[in-house]
């Protein structure tokens, strides 16, 4: 878009694509699943037409950023670190110690990891669609959703490396990502196998109405060239997440802040 400046940047030994524009006080923008920098297009203008530096990198495993190949490097740990050494190399901390930060869906939930682990870093939280969940050591994620919904439901589906993305790649990722962008049931999203989005997949996809053609072709294009393997490695993360946040709950199992 307009005015908006890419560039590749080293950041926790992988090439991470960024997206920004104006100058003033960094806002950085993380998105969310199965999303990209673009996500934020309209934010970027808006926010640097107001005073602002607003920047959105592509997250580890996303469009332009690489994407490590194994499972293990998707921890919120790496997010969190790729997103450290991102600010540390656009906005050092001796020239600006702490900036704003939204996040959406996956995006919202690195951006609850980057507060708990590095709250020095961070001026200010708006976060979408993912409210705060406190880690309970008691109750894996996953088979917390798995006992709760049942072994189609999207997160559970996710888990096995390999398997989804086979199914997904029968139907066309690009397709897959239009049918996972689209999706606005306010009921839990299942993922049956032979039948993944429950309607013929032989019919054009439904969008809605925030999403244009033109930008259903930029995503559905993205994913085709990147596949959707560094994505989903997110998921399959969710119960080493917890773990690996555990340092931070008092005796109580409650996050001492």
């Amino acid at each position: 878009m307009e005015g908006i400046q890419h560039k590749t940047v080293i950041v926790n030994g992988i090439n991470m694509h960024i997206a920004e524009k104006g100058e003033g006080p960094l806002i950085l923008f993380l998105h969310g699943f199965p999303e990209l920098w673009y996500s934020w297009r309209n934010q970027i203008n808006g926010l640097a037409a107001l005073g602002y530096r607003a920047l959105a990198p592509d997250l580890r495993g996303y469009g332009g950023t690489d994407a490590p190949d194994s499972v293990a490097d998707y921890t919120c740990c790496h997010v969190v670190g790729d997103l450290i050494a991102l600010l540390d190399t656009v906005a050092p901390p001796e020239k600006e110690d702490k900036v704003f930060v939204v996040g959406h869906d996956w995006g919202a939930i690195i951006a609850w990891y980057l507060c708990l682990f590095r709250p020095d870093r961070v001026k200010a939280l708006f976060n979408l669609s993912v409210p705060f969940i406190p880690y309970d050591p008691r109750f894996k994620p996953v088979e917390t959703w798995k006992a709760f919904y049942g072994k189609d439901h999207y997160i559970v589906r996710f888990q096995e490396p390999g398997v989804i993305e086979a199914e997904f790649a029968e139907i066309g990722v690009g397709r897959a990502v239009l049918e996972l962008l689209s999706y606005r049931v306010p009921d839990p999203l299942y993922l049956p196998k032979g039948n993944l989005f429950g309607h013929p997949l032989d019919s054009p996809v439904n969008l809605p109405p925030w999403l244009s053609e033109k930008d259903a072709d930029y995503y559905a294009t993205q994913f085709q060239i990147t596949g959707i393997t560094g994505a989903l490695n997110y998921y399959r993360n969710f119960d080493r997440c917890g773990f690996l946040s555990l340092f931070l709950l008092d005796k109580k199992n409650q996050f001492a802040f």
